[in-house]
């Protein structure tokens, strides 16, 4: 039997992104060597352009190392050199639609996430004590407590950039609410959001879950009290190494779109609107990106890389065969996230 070298990654258990890629690894059966951050064995490593977790250290054609993050791109370079057990869904409008979802767990949920995190007391005592543990389990309890009042002061000195802040904090929190709500009833139709086997949108939405739903002490009691199947569904993603893959498993597309209408709305009513108006901020080279959402005022910094997520959108639904991109329209229709393909950013 020939092993597969196993791929090498930096991470941290309160990082999403790295709970979105360790639990795609073990669905995917793909090998892997989990490096906490700061560990002594990544001395010499490539850093790359932008620091974030997960980093992956991927070896190029000549051997040597090249540092690569974000997890969409990611996956999708995974999912081209790793076969079986795929998890873009082989319909092309369902997967156009699985990289909505997708991008809306990961460019919109994290705003919750980080304004749970870093808002309330009760969760920024736990995170600043809890996440220097994760990285420096071995140090000295002087070092830890001084690592819990740094951490955490940056930590709430970066709320701005994600768009917490007074203003939106009752729309975060409400769009939280709404979707935890939402989850629930697409998962007891069907055990995944595209069917009888995960997608990577699934991964997505687990990710921020394992912080919002399992850790921050706020909004984890939320999740119990509106949404207790949610908050047992982000233990089963978990590890999805056992679960069966079938083709068939995926829900037909016309089934999937009266299945997933109310997560589409509820995309459409936070998430589109926040990547329209980013978008034209940044045309206008505003300093401040002021819209409505959900009917209440919203207020933050333009996010460059968001617009970038726009474009990916955008060029995606262009790159659909005309049967694929009229089945998307009409699924689309009225759910608000029709708006990111007919109006101008």
């Amino acid at each position: 039997m020939t092993s597969i070298k196993p791929l090498r990654l930096k991470g941290a258990p309160g990082s999403p992104y790295t709970r979105k890629m360790l639990a795609y690894l073990r669905y995917r059966h793909i090998p892997y060597e989990f490096l906490i951050s700061d560990q002594p064995e990544l001395e010499g490593f490539p850093t790359p352009k932008v620091a974030l977790l997960p980093t992956f250290y991927l070896e190029k054609a000549d051997g040597t190392l090249e540092a690569a993050v974000d997890s969409t791109p990611l996956i999708r370079r995974f999912e081209a050199s790793y076969g079986g057990r795929g998890t873009l869904p082989t319909d092309p409008a369902a997967a156009f639609l699985n990289d909505l979802v997708e991008d809306y767990g990961d460019e919109w949920l994290t705003k919750a996430m980080f304004h749970y995190r870093w808002y309330y007391d009760a969760d920024i005592d736990q995170a600043g004590t809890v996440l220097p543990h994760w990285r420096n389990i071995q140090a000295d309890p002087e070092k830890l407590r001084a690592l819990k009042g740094y951490f955490a002061e940056r930590q709430i000195s970066r709320l701005y950039v994600v768009g917490s802040n007074d203003t939106t904090a009752p729309v975060i929190e409400a769009a939280y609410a709404r979707f935890l709500t939402v989850l629930d009833g697409l998962i007891e139709k069907q055990k995944f959001v595209f069917g009888g086997r995960p997608a990577s949108a699934d991964f997505a939405l687990y990710a921020q879950l394992t912080q919002l739903a399992r850790f921050d002490p706020t909004p984890a009691a939320l999740c119990l009290k509106l949404a207790p199947r949610v908050f047992a569904w982000t233990d089963l993603v978990e590890d999805l190494s056992g679960q069966p893959a079938k083709e068939e498993a995926w829900t037909p597309l016309e089934e999937l779109g009266a299945n997933l209408r109310p997560l589409l709305e509820e995309i459409g009513r936070t998430y589109a609107p926040a990547l329209l108006a980013n978008a034209q901020a940044l045309a206008a080279g505003a300093e401040q990106m002021e819209t409505t959402i959900d009917g209440q005022k919203w207020v933050q910094p333009p996010f460059p890389y968001q617009a970038k997520c726009l474009q990916a959108l955008r060029a995606g639904y262009s790159a659909l065969d005309p049967a694929s991109r009229n089945a998307v329209a009409s699924i689309l229709a009225g759910t608000g996230c029709d708006a990111l393909f007919t109006e101008a950013p």
